[in-house]
């Protein structure tokens, strides 16, 4: 097995990064490496930028009109993409329900959702949490009744990640209640401007609303609407999970918020605290180690062999990863460390003026209001998108049978 990178995937790297550094946007960069609040706009300023060069969907064959890149060019792209201060790709339409409608939807589905989802110009949502139906998923009970040629559906999904912003949700819906959970849950499309859809934003510990309850009354949704087989939404539900939990992880993300936290750390005067480096250079060789498992794994698909399925691991050392380095800018900026004051954040205020004492950064002064808000945010990786004691049973299942 050889991790190391080829001439050509090299070049290829060169191109990417130099793309990248003429087509992003400088106050959305500015926000990423500071860790600013992202609006939908911004979100979608870049989502849009990717879409006409075609890279949006960059995972995709191009027989759905992606670019084809093999594994290693779309780790390649994902990790100059983090480095440069771009934007996450909100991932539920292009990287989560896209390759669901590939590989279940039928052609008249791929034709008329890919086009919106591959450009940028709509939002999907995920609706699969409810109240009681977190890591238990199979026992979801937000129902959709077969009445024709449509579905009638009645329930709640809650903790939709940007809902509010979400024009279509894909949704698991409970269709049959005989034999097991997981044997009567089917995957429909809804359009959230559909009459008896209503969005109720939840405010987090942090201040933000970055995720809502999304109510169904009595919802008409065409039967055209659903993906594959009914009953059978369980199977799509694991495929997609699987894409999910591998997304968590995050590495480029995570090497990214490595030199953030280095910077932090010099500008407070305390990376030559040598017990404070310690616990630096222990989470630098956790994120190498946890890069070393990606490329394991681009490097097996490389070769056509059979990897080990590791999403679920993947996700436990990603997200814990991702609490740790959150926890040591807390540290390192102290006092400094101030949690997001809502109002001054709605007036234009990210802590810029303040940061002037600190010392500026290549690129720009670092903002230290937002680190609590980053912190109180990160609680929640190590639950969603299955709990990690969940998928520490799941890999010990798989390892040991």
């Amino acid at each position: 097995m050889d991790l190391a990178f080829t001439t050509e995937e090299q070049a290829f790297r060169e191109d990417i990064r130099a793309w990248v550094k003429g087509a992003l946007p400088a106050d959305i960069s500015h926000k990423v490496h500071n860790t600013l609040r992202l609006s939908r706009d911004d979100h979608q300023r870049w989502a849009k930028i990717l879409g006409k060069k075609g890279w949006l969907g960059h995972g995709w064959s191009k027989e759905f009109g992606g670019p084809g890149w093999n594994a290693i060019q779309k780790h390649l792209f994902e990790e100059e993409c983090a480095l440069a201060g771009a934007p996450r790709v909100i991932p539920f339409g292009p990287v989560m329900v896209a390759p669901v409608i590939m590989a279940f939807g039928n052609a008249e589905q791929q034709q008329r959702f890919l086009p919106g989802i591959a450009s940028g110009e709509v939002w999907w949502s995920q609706g699969y949490s409810e109240p009681g139906s977190g890591s238990d998923l199979a026992s979801l009970k937000c129902k959709a009744e077969r009445v024709g040629d449509k579905f009638i559906v009645n329930g709640q999904k809650t903790w939709t990640t940007l809902g509010q912003y979400g024009e279509w949700i894909f949704c698991l819906v409970r269709t049959s209640s005989t034999g097991k959970p997981q044997t009567g849950i089917s995957f429909l499309l809804i359009d959230m401007k559909s009459p008896g859809v209503t969005v109720r934003p939840i405010v987090l510990i942090d201040g933000e609303a970055e995720v809502n309850e999304v109510w169904f009354d009595n919802v008409e949704v065409p039967a055209n609407n659903l993906i594959g087989e009914e009953n059978k939404g369980w199977t799509y539900a694991k495929y997609l999970l699987g894409h999910e939990r591998t997304n968590i992880a995050d590495v480029n993300r995570a090497k990214r918020e490595l030199e953030r936290l280095k910077r932090i750390a010099r500008a407070e005067g305390i990376y030559e605290d040598m017990r404070f480096r310690d616990e630096i250079a222990k989470l630098e060789v956790d994120v190498v180690a946890l890069e070393m498992m990606v490329l394991r794994v681009l490097s097996a698909e490389k070769t056509g062999k059979n990897s080990l399925d590791i999403a679920g691991l993947l996700k436990i050392r990603g997200s814990e990863i991702q609490q740790r380095y959150s926890e040591l800018m807390m540290l390192a900026a102290g006092p400094f460390s101030l949690p997001f004051i809502e109002e001054a954040m709605e007036a234009g205020w990210q802590g810029d003026a303040a940061a002037g004492a600190l010392g500026g950064y290549p690129g720009g002064v670092v903002a230290n209001a937002p680190l609590a808000s980053t912190y109180f945010n990160m609680r929640k990786t190590t639950i969603y998108g299955g709990s990690n004691e969940v998928q520490r049973n799941i890999v010990s299942q798989f390892v040991l049978g």
